[in-house]
C-alpha cells in the first residue's frame, strides 16, 4: 500500500484562518446515543467504543472532530468531551467543530446558547462555530454578527456555515468580512456518489472566498463501504431512517463500488479507505471530510486514507464513473 506515516499528515489551514487540521476528521452524530429523532439514525454506543473510537484516531494523526447541539441535544458534544478526556488528549492538541442548530431560533440564539455549548465540551475550545441550516427566523447578516460577536468576544475562533447555497455563502461572507473576519467553511453534502457542489457554485465560491468544504457523509451512511452490496440482508439492521436512504444508494452505485474494491485490492485496504482518499485529494486542499466510525475498525480505516495515495489514473477512473452523481436525494445546497 502506498501511504505516509500518521506522524507526517500534512495539515491544511481551515479557510483562510490559523487553524490547522488534518485532510479527515471524525465526524460524531453517532454520539448522540440513539435518543430522540438520532435514533432513526444510529443506535446508541457504549461509552467504552467511543473512547477507543477518539483514541484511535487522534493517535492515529486525526486532529479534529465535528460535532452539533442538534446531535442528541449536547449528548454528541459531552461524549466527544467526556472520550477526549478519558483519553488524556489536552485542549490545545485538538481542534473542535459543533454548531448551533438555527431552525425556529433567531440570532440572538447564537449568544444565548453559547454557555451550553462551552459547558457540553467542558472545557475544550470551540475552534469552529457554524450555522447548522439556512432555516433562522433571522437574515444570514444578522446571524454572522451574533458569531462574530462570539469571536470579538473570545468565546469561539472561528465562523462556519452548514448546507448553505454559493449566494447565501456569499451573503454570510461579505457580512463577516465587514467585521473583519473570514468565513472559514461550508460543510455540504459531498461524496463519489455526490458531486452536487461541482455544480451548485458552491465549490466554486468556496475556492473564490478562500473556504473549506467540510463533507459529511463521505461514505453516503456506509453505501461506498461495499458491504451491503455484497450483503443486502445487513440493510434490515440499521435504523429505519438509514435503512431507507441505504436502499436507494445500492443499484445505482453498482459500477462505483466494483471500481472501488479492484482499486482496494491492489493497494491492501477497504473500498471504504479509497473513497476517502479520493474525496480529500480530488479537489486539493479544499476539500476536507468527516466520515463518522461506531466501531475501532471504522476508525482505524478513516486514518488508513490519510495516507494512501491513489495514482493518477485510479483518480481518473473514479472521477469518469461517478461524474454523473450530481445530486441523489435533495439533501443540503
Amino acid at each position: 500500500m502506498n501511504t505516509d506515516s500518521s506522524a507526517g499528515i500534512p495539515k491544511r489551514r481551515l479557510g483562510r484562518t490559523d487553524i490547522e487540521i488534518t485532510p479527515i476528521g471524525l465526524g460524531t452524530w453517532q454520539f448522540a446515543e440513539g435518543k430522540g429523532i438520532d435514533r432513526f439514525m444510529y443506535k446508541g454506543l457504549d461509552p467504552e467504543v467511543t473512547g477507543e473510537i477518539v483514541k484511535t484516531v487522534f493517535d492515529g494523526g486525526i486532529n479534529w472532530f465535528d460535532t452539533a447541539e442538534g446531535y442528541g441535544w449536547g449528548r454528541s458534544e459531552r461524549a466527544l468531551s467526556s472520550a477526549l478526556s478519558g483519553a488524556g488528549i489536552a485542549d490545545e492538541d485538538v481542534v473542535i467543530a459543533t454548531k448551533w442548530f438555527p431552525l425556529g431560533r433567531t440570532a440572538e440564539s447564537i449568544r444565548k446558547t453559547i454557555h451550553k455549548r462551552k459547558s457540553c465540551l467542558e472545557g475544550y475550545t470551540i475552534s469552529l462555530h457554524q450555522v447548522h441550516q439556512p432555516t433562522s427566523f433571522s437574515s444570514i447578516e444578522a446571524q454572522m454578527d451574533a458569531m462574530a460577536d462570539l469571536v470579538d468576544s473570545g468565546q469561539i475562533r472561528s465562523v462556519g456555515v452548514s448546507n448553505f447555497s454559493a449566494g447565501r455563502m456569499r451573503r454570510a461572507h461579505a457580512a463577516l468580512k465587514r467585521r473583519g473576519l473570514p468565513l472559514a467553511s461550508n460543510q455540504v453534502k459531498v461524496s463519489l456518489l455526490d458531486r452536487h457542489i461541482e455544480k451548485s457554485g458552491v465549490l466554486e465560491a468556496a475556492k473564490e472566498l478562500g473556504m473549506t468544504i467540510i463533507a459529511w457523509s463521505p461514505l453516503e451512511m456506509g453505501v461506498l463501504t461495499g458491504k451491503f452490496h455484497k450483503d443486502p440482508g445487513l440493510l434490515g439492521s440499521r435504523p429505519i431512517g438509514r435503512r431507507f436512504y441505504l436502499r436507494r444508494q445500492l443499484k445505482r452505485s453498482a459500477r462505483v463500488i466494483e471500481a472501488l474494491e479492484e482499486i482496494a485490492d491492489a493497494h491492501g485496504v477497504t473500498p471504504a479507505v479509497v473513497a476517502l482518499s479520493w474525496l480529500v485529494n480530488f479537489y486539493g486542499e479544499t476539500v476536507v471530510a468527516i466520515p463518522g466510525a461506531t466501531k475501532v475498525s471504522h476508525a482505524e480505516q478513516n486514518v488508513m486514507a490519510l495516507g494512501l495515495r491513489l495514482s493518477e489514473s485510479e483518480m481518473e477512473r473514479l472521477d469518469e464513473l461517478s461524474r454523473k452523481f450530481q445530486r441523489l436525494i435533495p439533501f443540503g445546497t
